[in-house]
């Protein structure tokens, strides 16, 4: 890590210890280093290379009394109020109290931070298993020169592995064929697939009055045809549907928040390396470093039952 010096410094740390260690005299050593005289003394008998620390050695408030410091540190301790209602309820019991002098007070007693108390730790738990084929799907919006566009993403649970299509509207139709086409991709079975509550997926927000009745929703027709269990997350809770949001920032942070794309084709040619590189090459700490495809192949070897065709046949090569 590289040392902060100040803006009108003549010398660094290394022409300092330099000098320290020399036994020239200090005229001989100002003529070396083009220093004067009087800089070469001052280091030659300090005991350190570093400046001094800046400002007082003892900082405290100009307009807030000691009394008033202390007032705000344990209110602030005991309430655990965030800054802005701490200043609500102290700015009439202490005029001369601002946001910016306040905030100055509570750091430099240490409290611009609230300590995490012992008891709201959480305690962290194992992840629960599942067998290969427990699948996250989601979708999101991405943006080209030639305007939006929906990338339609799914992950499986175990393995990390990503299958993704992109469309120009998220319809319902949309959403079967990405399903129908997943299901074909991937070697292993997929038994249970967990989606948000959007119309693309479900008729559950839709209001009584217009939810069709007598009616399974087009998505929930291609779940059944194919023996998989569709669940729902709860509503306003996306963190339950963690697994598909990372992928989303993870997929859009090496495409569309790095690069900008003329059409949909060059997005769809570069997002298509990209899962290539992610799905049978790049090792995830989460694997224990293992790509999702070689995880495919681990889970192959002690279940098969779980899959409906070699994985092996996946890989990537000439007769492909």
């Amino acid at each position: 890590m590289g040392s902060i010096l100040h803006a009108n410094a003549t010398t660094t740390p290394r022409i300092r210890k330099e000098i320290q260690a020399s036994n020239q005299t200090l005229k001989a050593l100002a003529k070396k280093y083009n220093l004067n005289v009087k800089t070469v003394a001052k280091w030659k008998n300090t005991g350190r290379i570093t400046d001094k620390k800046s400002g007082p050695s003892h900082p405290r408030s100009t307009v807030l009394s000691e009394l008033e410091e202390k007032t705000v540190c344990e209110f602030r301790r005991i309430t655990r109020f965030p800054l802005d209602d701490v200043f609500v309820a102290l700015m009439g019991k202490i005029p001369r109290l601002t946001r910016s002098n306040l905030y100055r007070c509570l750091l430099r007693h240490g409290l611009n931070r609230l300590p995490v108390d012992k008891g709201e730790k959480r305690v962290k738990k194992p992840f629960k298993h599942y067998r290969i084929g427990y699948v996250h799907v989601d979708i999101s919006e991405i943006h080209t020169a030639e305007g939006k566009a929906y990338m339609f993403v799914g992950i499986e649970r175990a393995t990390k592995y990503a299958y993704v299509e992109v469309y120009l509207k998220m319809t319902q139709n949309n959403a079967c064929l990405f399903l129908t086409n997943f299901i074909a991709d991937c070697p292993f079975k997929i038994h249970t697939l967990l989606t948000d509550n959007g119309a693309q997926f479900t008729y559950r927000l839709l209001a009584e009055h217009l939810r069709p009745r007598n009616k399974t929703h087009p998505f929930d027709n291609v779940c059944e045809d194919n023996n998989i269990e569709h669940r729902l997350t709860k509503f306003r809770h996306p963190w339950t549907n963690g697994q598909v949001e990372i992928m989303n920032k993870v997929i859009k942070s090496h495409t569309v928040k790095k690069f900008s794309y003329e059409d949909l084709k060059s997005f769809k040619e570069h997002l298509m390396s990209f899962l290539l590189v992610y799905n049978y090459q790049k090792k995830l700490k989460s694997l224990k470093y293992q790509s999702p495809y070689d995880k495919m192949l681990e889970l192959f070897a002690e279940d098969a039952n779980n899959f409906k065709q070699n994985p092996n046949h996946k890989i990537a090569g000439l007769n492909n």
